[in-house]
């Protein structure tokens, strides 16, 4: 069983989602977390009343605390870093969670200033502004970890969703350079590649007229769900993956291995 009693992590966008599987898969394992939302108050206390059950009923002691900030913006960013040095003393995981990406298709030669830099101020420049605060308290520890939350669009694109599709692939540079950068500091630095998920963010296309085509580009014949990903990132998070820095998980169901081929029909050819 993976035990991160005693440890301290913050996730960004943990509300709902990948996030909210995140934090309370982390508490269970008896993590105290810290995690930041925007604007759904309701989402968020409701993550912090799920973990404050599971404690009752036994869980290993972990705690969730959510505050409210605007990762994007440095003060917001700094500010979350510094609730959870006070609250409990440190950092020890960080989990760069929040995104966004467009519902609707959005043609490169229509994309507004606006949508290019709203996007990659909410995936990347968030993602920048935590790890920017909190390695210098994970340097005073001499230990530390940090899990970004990329994409398969980063891997392989994503037509109409460019602007997303570029700011997941800007994240797989970023996990390489700081795990080398940060490895003498005893900080491991790695990355998720969530696929298809079954969460908020994702429904409409999910419910829509593409589902069969969805799910006929994934070896496994489903979305994934928000454990699914909670699941990886709280490997990467636990004493089972001290050897990993650098590298990018990719929770995919094989949807990466399958483009353009639908593996559910016997008739299809390579």
């Amino acid at each position: 069983m993976i035990d991160l009693n005693g440890r301290i992590a913050l996730v960004t966008g943990g509300s709902r989602g990948i996030g909210g599987a995140v934090v309370r898969q982390m508490a269970r394992a008896g993590a105290k977390v810290v995690f930041s939302y925007t604007v759904n108050t309701p989402a968020a206390r409701a993550v912090e009343s799920a973990v404050m059950a599971e404690g009752a009923e036994g869980a290993r002691g972990g705690e969730a605390i959510a505050v409210q900030a605007d990762v994007s913006v440095r003060e917001e960013a700094e500010s979350v870093v510094e609730e959870a040095h006070a609250r409990f003393g440190g950092i020890d995981i960080l989990v760069n969670n929040a995104g966004i990406w467009n519902e609707e298709p959005i043609p490169i030669d229509e994309m507004t200033d606006n949508e290019w830099d709203h996007m990659m101020a909410v995936n990347l420049r968030g993602a920048f502004m935590t790890i920017r605060a909190a390695v210098p308290r994970m340097k005073e520890r001499a230990s530390g970890r940090i899990i970004n939350v990329a994409s398969t669009a980063g891997q392989r694109g994503e037509a109409f969703h460019s602007h997303y599709a570029a700011s997941k692939a800007a994240l797989f540079g970023l996990t390489k350079s700081l795990a080398a950068e940060l490895a003498p500091h005893g900080i491991l630095v790695t990355a998720v590649a969530p696929g298809w998920v079954d969460t908020e963010m994702s429904s409409a296309p999910l419910a829509g007229a593409d589902r069969e085509k969805i799910l006929g580009s994934i070896v496994l014949g489903r979305p994934g769900t928000a454990e699914d990903i909670a699941g990886a990132i709280l490997f990467l998070s636990s004493d089972l993956a001290t050897y990993l820095t650098g590298c990018t998980v990719s929770v995919n169901g094989g949807s990466v291995l399958c483009v353009g081929f639908d593996f559910r029909s016997p008739s299809s050819s390579p």
